[in-house]
C-alpha cells in the first residue's frame, strides 16, 4: 500500500493552491487528500486536521505549507499512522513558540507591511494580503494571471492563529523534510534554514530564486520531496 498524501495549505491560500503538486502525487500512484484548514486558530485546525487522520488506513506523509506546517505539525501528534512530515515553506514551531514569535525571529518578513485587517465580533482580527500587494509579497514568481486569481481566492488567517502558542511538535518524533524559497517575504530564510536544522531534517531543498508559493509556483520540486519522504515509509 502506498501511504497516503494529506496536504495542508497555509494563510492565504486554499486547497487549489496544491493542485500542481497533486498531479504529480497522483500520477505517481498515491491517493491524496488536501485537508481543510480553517485558519481560526492554531489548536482548532489541528484537531479539524487530526480528525482527518483518524480516518485514514495505512501509513500517512503529512505535508503543511507556510501555516499549514504549524498545523501539521500538531494534528500528527498521536497518529501512529503519520510517518513524514513535510514542510513547504513552512513553519515547525518548537511547544510554545507561534508563528509570529517565527516570523519575527530573523530579519526580512515584510508580510506585517502588506496586510488588510478586518476586525469580527468576538475581538478578533481577520487578516488578508492586499490584493495590490499580493503578486510581489506572496506569488513573485508566478505569472500575474495566476497571482490575480490566488489574491481574490485567498482565504484570511486569524490573530488567534497567529499569536497561539504550538502544542508539542511532531518533529520531534517523527522523520521529517523541507523544502523552501530563498526569495520569501513571509517566513525569512534564515528562519526556514533554523527550523529544518532544529526538527533535524531528513533533506533540506532550498530553491534562491523561488517565492513563498511554492506549491504553486515549483510544483514539480515540491512532489519530489514529497515522493522521497513516501519511498522510505
Amino acid at each position: 500500500m502506498k501511504p497516503t498524501i494529506v496536504l495542508v495549505h497555509g494563510a492565504f491560500a486554499e486547497s487549489s493552491s496544491w493542485n500542481g503538486v497533486i498531479e504529480h502525487l497522483l500520477s505517481a500512484g498515491h491517493p491524496v487528500i488536501a485537508a481543510p484548514n480553517p485558519l481560526r486558530s492554531l489548536s482548532g485546525d489541528a484537531a479539524v486536521v487530526s480528525a482527518l487522520l483518524s480516518g485514514i488506513d495505512g501509513p500517512v506523509v503529512l505535508v503543511g505549507h507556510s501555516y499549514g506546517g504549524a498545523v501539521a505539525s500538531n494534528a500528527a501528534v498521536g497518529h501512529d499512522n503519520v510517518k513524514a512530515l513535510v514542510f513547504v515553506a513552512a513553519f515547525a514551531p518548537e511547544r510554545g513558540e507561534s508563528i509570529f514569535d517565527l516570523s519575527g525571529k530573523f530579519p526580512g518578513s515584510t508580510l506585517g507591511d502588506t496586510l488588510n485587517e478586518v476586525p469580527l465580533a468576538d475581538g478578533s482580527v481577520d487578516l488578508y494580503i492586499r490584493q495590490d500587494e499580493f503578486h510581489q509579497q506572496f506569488t513573485a514568481d508566478v505569472p500575474a494571471e495566476n497571482a490575480a486569481l490566488a489574491a481574490a481566492t485567498q482565504r484570511p488567517l486569524n490573530t488567534t492563529a497567529l499569536n497561539e502558542a504550538s502544542g508539542e511538535p511532531a518533529w520531534k518524533t517523527v522523520p521529517s523534510w523541507f523544502i523552501y524559497p530563498g526569495l520569501d517575504h513571509n517566513i525569512p530564510v534564515e528562519a526556514h534554514r533554523f527550523m529544518a536544522e532544529r526538527a533535524g531534517s531528513r533533506r533540506s531543498v532550498e530553491l534562491p530564486d523561488a517565492s513563498h508559493a511554492l506549491p504553486s509556483s515549483e510544483p514539480a520540486a515540491v512532489a519530489d520531496i514529497i515522493l522521497a519522504a513516501a519511498e522510505l515509509v
